[in-house]
């Protein structure tokens, strides 16, 4: 048996049960806070800031913070990764680690394959413009400055 915590240094002290999502039993949660517990955004608030900003739709409609997400939706989210259709296979509200919250949903096919198209893109740009090899020199950065019409 592993032991974890304080059940180290006390041998009869309580030893802590591993995460499961068994423990869990909620029938709807917030939308946030599972963007949150799915790990498609780090914090709470940045999740209800996407659905303010409307990159949160559920069945084509916008979504607010509150709305409850139940088993069965299909949500279309939008983040720095790109763009994902999801349909939600369990409902959370606790962040687990990343092997266990991807399983609180299912993308896609087609919106995997797009994901991974565009950042194929995104990777060949740089073959057109390579990227400066460093920071720009005092002449770079007056050139850079007169460019853009500061002076």
């Amino acid at each position: 048996m592993y032991l974890r915590g304080p059940a180290v240094l006390n041998p009869k002290a309580p030893v802590k049960p591993r995460f499961s999502w068994q423990n869990v039993s909620v029938t709807g949660v917030r939308i946030d806070k599972w963007l949150w517990a799915a790990r498609f955004y780090k914090t709470r608030s940045l999740g209800a800031k996407a659905c303010e900003l409307g990159r949160v739709h559920s069945a084509g409609q916008r979504v607010k913070a509150a709305r409850e997400v139940h088993l069965g939706d299909k949500l279309h989210i939008t983040n720095d990764s790109g763009d994902f259709d999801i349909e939600v296979l369990a409902v959370s509200d606790i962040r687990g680690p990343a092997s266990v919250a991807q399983t609180l949903y299912r993308e896609t096919d087609a919106s995997r394959e797009l994901r991974l198209k565009v950042a194929a893109e995104r990777r060949g740009l740089d073959q057109f413009e390579p990227r400066p090899q460093g920071r720009p020199s005092k002449r770079d950065r007056r050139r850079i400055i007169q460019f853009r019409g500061r002076e």
